[in-house]
């Protein structure tokens, strides 16, 4: 255990053990932090591109929100972008183009799970060069048991002293426009949302730069 939330929830590092349950929350929350269940027909597609990935790459900045009843969250980092992306096109990418069909540009024939196959098969790796002062980036997701209880806040300023103290000087994650409580989420703990030209239309930017580490969270 690295934080004890209360109420039964705590914080650790995530294993192998975890890829199940890493697809899992992804899935849970996959739209827009709502359930994506019921859009999708391959459901560990979603962690196989957002999630597990970090524990293969990232494994020191990988954690598991365990609860009462299980894995209710993940907390997900990558120090350096660059490294990271570069680590997904040599090493995880190629696996997954192997597995997955691509279905094609015309996306009124999609359905199911085809925007995913077809981000695998066309990925961007590259860095828009608005976040040039946010080397760093991140994911949190929680399942509704443990949202409203401090968690999301407590884990957050977790990953930002990891990242401080590892030497990281700023912080970015990407949010889905639609997703209002995640924007109201990081106003309300510091970050801001980007509007520099470059950044991608289909998806927002909150950062935050981090210029010495936070008090440590235990």
């Amino acid at each position: 255990m690295i934080i004890d939330f209360g109420d039964g929830f705590f914080l650790r590092q995530a294993t192998e053990a975890d890829h199940p349950a890493l697809a899992m929350i992804c899935l849970k929350t996959g739209d827009a932090g709502q359930d994506a269940t019921g859009r999708e027909d391959a459901p560990d597609l979603l962690g196989q591109i957002y999630t597990i990935p970090y524990q293969v790459l990232e494994p020191d900045l990988a954690f598991i929100v365990d609860g009462p009843t299980g894995a209710a969250g993940y907390l997900l980092g990558a120090k350096d972008t660059k490294a990271f992306n570069a680590g997904l096109a040599a090493k995880w990418y190629p696996r997954l183009r192997a597995q997955v069909t691509d279905p094609g540009p015309d996306r009124t024939r999609w359905s199911g799970s085809d925007w995913a196959r077809h981000q695998i098969h066309h990925r961007d790796f590259t860095i828009p060069p608005a976040l040039a002062a946010y080397p760093s980036h991140g994911h949190i997701d929680l399942l509704p048991q443990a949202r409203g209880k401090g968690i999301g806040r407590r884990a957050m300023a977790f990953l930002e002293q990891r990242l401080a103290a590892l030497g990281s000087r700023g912080l970015c994650l990407e949010v889905m426009p639609d997703n209002h409580n995640a924007l109201r989420f990081y106003r309300a703990i510091g970050f801001a949302v980007l509007r520099e030209p470059g950044l991608p239309d289909h998806s927002i930017y909150v950062a935050k730069r981090l210029t010495t580490a936070p008090e440590e969270i235990v």
